[in-house]
């Protein structure tokens, strides 16, 4: 499968957001996995906002734009957006679209980021705790949106339900260590869990962006610095088989 990482930043206009999602979807080369950052569909504003005024059911302008884009590309188009929340309309969904242009997968963000002076549980509803997992070109892929990250058994979880490929897009805040942290989070739950792993970063001066698309065995694949850019990777099923066969540590777990 061939996989795109689009590292890019949002604009506080949606209507700017749909039609960069369009416009780099296009520069993907083809790819048949698209994987855009969180909050895609409108920044997140300044620490602490409220975010209802931007949230939109999944049958709204943002997810037709994505199954637009994923139609007319001929690809699956993952991307991030807040979800309307019918019980607490105060605190919408932070939720990952995967769309082929027809079906709908949704996935809500678990782990919110209260941490480092944030707290986005007061202006954000945290999800269900279920593994997502989808099926792109043959390939199992999992998804994860961010903080996520640094919670290994979300990832185990994952796996365990046949991923084969984790996307993670984020919004990773900017600051001490923090693109070290990135990189190597990203790195550690792509060898533990002998997976490919997209994590596509937004690009700001308020982020760290450095996505990157890593192999089972932890190789960097593509990798971007701070600003826009689209990493293109493929995700060689056979080549995860061997690592997996190479490295059988998921099958010689205790716990």
């Amino acid at each position: 499968m061939r996989l795109a990482v689009v590292q890019t930043a949002a604009d506080p206009d949606p209507a700017r957001n749909r039609a960069a999602v369009e416009r780099l979807t296009g520069a993907a080369q083809g790819a048949e996995l698209v994987v855009f950052p969180e909050a895609m569909a409108r920044d997140f504003g300044a620490p602490g906002s409220p975010l209802t005024e931007w949230a939109e059911p999944l049958d709204g302008p943002f997810v037709a734009a994505l199954q637009a884009s994923a139609r007319k590309h001929r690809t699956t188009v993952v991307a991030g957006m807040f979800e309307t929340n019918a019980a607490d309309p105060r605190r919408p969904y932070n939720t990952l679209v995967c769309t082929d242009g027809s079906a709908v997968v949704g996935y809500r963000k678990v782990h919110l980021y209260d941490s480092f002076g944030f707290r986005e549980s007061e202006v954000i509803t945290g999800g269900e705790l279920k593994p997502v997992v989808t099926e792109v070109a043959g390939i199992r892929v999992g998804l994860m949106t961010c903080y996520d990250l640094r919670f290994p058994e979300h990832s185990r979880a994952l796996v365990g339900e046949g991923a084969e490929l984790l996307v993670l897009p984020a919004a990773w805040v900017a600051g001490d260590r923090k693109v070290m942290h990135w990189e190597t989070l990203l790195r550690a739950r792509a060898i533990e869990n002998l997976c490919y792993v997209a994590g596509a970063g937004q690009s700001s001066d308020r982020y760290c962006g450095h996505s990157q698309i890593l192999s089972p065995r932890g190789d960097v694949l593509a990798a971007a610095g701070d600003g826009e850019a689209v990493l293109v990777a493929e995700v060689d099923p056979d080549d995860l088989a061997q690592a997996r066969a190479d490295n059988p540590s998921l099958d010689n777990r205790r716990w």
